[in-house]
């Protein structure tokens, strides 16, 4: 096994105290720092501190050590994406008493399998989150930001890969239209995403989920938005709900005849992976647009700060 260590810092004009204390609400609620949702946001089972466990999408780790204000450091745990030891953790020095040096250390041993997965792909992705994270302590801590990170094509590919995929749950009691939209029904499923701190909590936002195939809103209630279509031979309704920190895509149908049962038979083998398609797209490219932790930190009023 060979380590790899990996370095990045930025020299901030505010004072160290100021950096420190944004530091200390990585992965909090809300957290300034981590570049969301973007990202896989950071997440802890507790408050940051020493024996915290969290993750940011790649694989679990332990808080080690934490000066308030000055340091944290997380050291790698075993995980599905194991094969790593090691650690990453920041730091924040004072250079003055308005500026500061931020740096991010990140060294761990990888087998050869897992040290090309590092070189190909996570390297570029990872570089990129740290570097975001940098801009996001620059911008809060100062109000500005005049160059920030660019992704890469290599980024953009990875990003797309890792993002989150839908699960499938039963449909939602929180999805009362859908469940009241027929008498009977001969199908019905529903696939859900985590909403990402950031991201749009109004169904409005999500009416665009079924782009390439447009429906109308047949109706609203509370966090859920009902689209549908009455045909000859089956109805069909998607039900929008945004609810308990989850997007759910719900779908119920009714047929009519024989000739609307052999379609549905024919159609929920390809409807799943339309449905589960639809929904990351839509989840991603609201994720994208919407402004990151740093710019929400700037734009809250100062008393929510």
């Amino acid at each position: 096994m060979r380590t790899v260590r990996n370095v990045h810092s930025r020299t901030v004009l505010a004072p160290a105290s100021a950096v420190g204390a944004l530091l200390d609400r990585l992965g909090g609620d809300p957290d300034p720092l981590f570049p969301t949702p973007a990202w896989h946001p950071m997440r802890f089972d507790r408050p940051l501190g020493v024996g915290a466990v969290g993750d940011h999408g790649l694989g679990p780790y332990r808080v080690a050590v934490h000066e308030p204000g000055r340091r944290v450091r997380f050291d790698f745990l075993p995980g599905p994406h194991g094969g790593a030891t090691g650690y990453h953790e920041f730091t924040v020095r004072p250079l003055g008493p308005d500026r500061c040096r931020v740096e991010h250390v990140l060294e761990c041993r990888h087998g050869l399998a897992r040290r090309l997965v590092w070189h190909l792909a996570i390297h570029a992705g990872h570089d990129t989150v740290v570097e975001e994270t940098l801009d996001n302590i620059e911008r809060a801590a100062t109000g500005r930001l005049d160059a920030p990170v660019r992704w890469s094509p290599r980024v953009r590919l990875l990003n797309r890969l890792l993002w989150d995929r839908p699960t499938a749950v039963a449909l939602p009691e929180g999805a009362r239209l859908a469940r009241g939209a027929f008498p009977r029904t001969d199908f019905q499923d529903a696939w859900q995403l985590p909403l990402r701190p950031g991201m749009p909590a109004e169904p409005e936002a999500w009416e665009g989920v079924l782009r390439g195939a447009p429906f109308p809103v047949v109706g609203r209630e509370g966090c859920e938005i009902l689209l549908g279509k009455d045909a000859g031979h089956l109805d069909f309704r998607a039900s929008v709900l945004v609810a308990d920190g989850h997007i759910t895509l719900g779908t119920v149908v009714r047929t009519h005849h024989r000739g609307g049962r052999l379609y549905l038979a024919l159609v929920r083998r390809v409807h799943p992976f339309m449905a589960r398609t639809m929904l990351r797209r839509t989840h991603r490219r609201l994720a994208l647009a919407a402004p990151d932790a740093g710019e929400r930190w700037v734009a809250r009023p100062p008393a929510g700060r």
